[in-house]
């Protein structure tokens, strides 16, 4: 061979394989590479190692996109958060991405929990904080004191409803997020109803958390409200057994069930028994959601001042506003209990 073929073929050489590498690179970060739309969650402080384990489903390749988050140096940005993942997209699309931060939002939802306790491992499963830092934000003395609750109280500063936030938002985050929609929730009207009724907002959600836990059912709760608030207008204690249940529960423990409220419950030494104390308890006895709220500020005009459970529409009451009416409510009801073989 002579020398000008060996150059001729040194140079097809040289071409083919910076077009191979060409190729290759180009394929790396430009090719479609992710094989299905999905969500991931990259956690706080994570590593491309930690990202790698998260996304690997996605990927057709893994290397590949390594290679192409550590040439963009997206290993010393790694934003966290929960993003959608397109189907086909390349990894340099991919990177950029995950490296501008923009998450796909969750939608937060909690209903009636019973407690801090309960509300902060409902919102654990649904946000990047664990339950321990989020009930430890809610207790936060500072943070009561500053914003007039008590431990008792706190409960009432979270509105049962959805919202959307990022799933990374953090245990303090969430909790002054909910004290802005706490103030977003008392607008200028529910105040202004509350001042009417002359109850303060722990009042009215105190109060709101007996309807609660007294109907199910959302059309019965304005008529409830209204008869609690005929008895405190009339200076009678409001006799609402689920605040018997309640200082029984926290006597013997959250775990301690009643059924069935007897005559001796009722002469408990508790500031949260309703049949010894007039007007409403110091605070809420479990979360209430907003129909619950909105019967108290909003409630039925009726002259009932007594309530028993209905034995002919179960779920319901059934309504009085003599005590010879109640009386005769009240034995249908005990009949029917005793029927039923309840005793506690």
């Amino acid at each position: 061979m002579n020398k000008k073929k060996l150059i001729l073929l040194i140079v097809g050489l040289l071409l083919l394989t910076g077009g191979f590498f060409a190729y290759n690179t180009y394929n790396k970060i430009y090719a479609p590479n992710t094989i299905k739309e999905g969500y991931i969650h990259i956690k706080t402080n994570s590593t491309l190692a930690d990202l790698e384990n998260e996304i690997r489903p996605f990927l057709k390749r893994v290397q590949p996109f390594i290679w192409v988050a550590n040439q963009k140096k997206y290993n010393s940005n790694i934003r966290a958060g929960k993003f959608k993942i397109p189907k086909g997209i390349s990894n340099n699309d991919l990177i950029n991405l995950l490296r501008s931060g923009k998450q796909t939002p969750v939608k937060l939802v909690f209903n009636n929990q019973h407690s801090l306790e309960k509300l902060a491992g409902r919102i654990a499963l649904q946000i990047e904080a664990d339950s321990t830092s989020i009930l430890n934000a809610m207790l936060n003395t500072a943070f009561l004191s500053k914003n007039k609750f008590s431990k008792k109280t706190a409960l009432g500063m979270y509105v049962p409803n959805s919202y959307e936030l990022y799933w990374n938002t953090s245990a303090t985050q969430f909790r002054d997020r909910m004290l802005k929609e706490y103030h977003r929730f008392w607008n200028q009207k529910r105040i202004e109803k509350a001042r009417a009724l002359k109850l303060t907002r722990t009042q009215v959600i105190s109060l709101a958390s007996i309807v609660q836990k007294e109907t199910a059912k959302v059309a019965e709760r304005p008529i409830v409200a209204g008869l609690y608030l005929n008895r405190i207008k009339r200076r009678i204690p409001l006799q609402a057994d689920p605040t018997i249940i309640y200082a029984l529960k926290e006597k013997h423990g959250q775990d301690f069930t009643v059924k069935r409220v007897l005559n001796k419950d009722l002469k408990i030494d508790s500031p949260y028994n309703t049949y010894i104390h007039k007007g409403v308890p110091p605070s809420l006895i479990a979360m209430p959601d907003i129909s619950s709220i909105d019967a108290v500020l909003f409630p039925s005009k009726h002259n009932y001042i007594y309530m028993c459970a209905s034995v002919d529409k179960i779920g319901y009451h059934a309504f009085a506003s003599t005590l010879r009416q109640h009386n005769r409510n009240a034995a249908k009801y005990h009949q029917w209990m005793n029927k039923q073989g309840i005793n506690r």
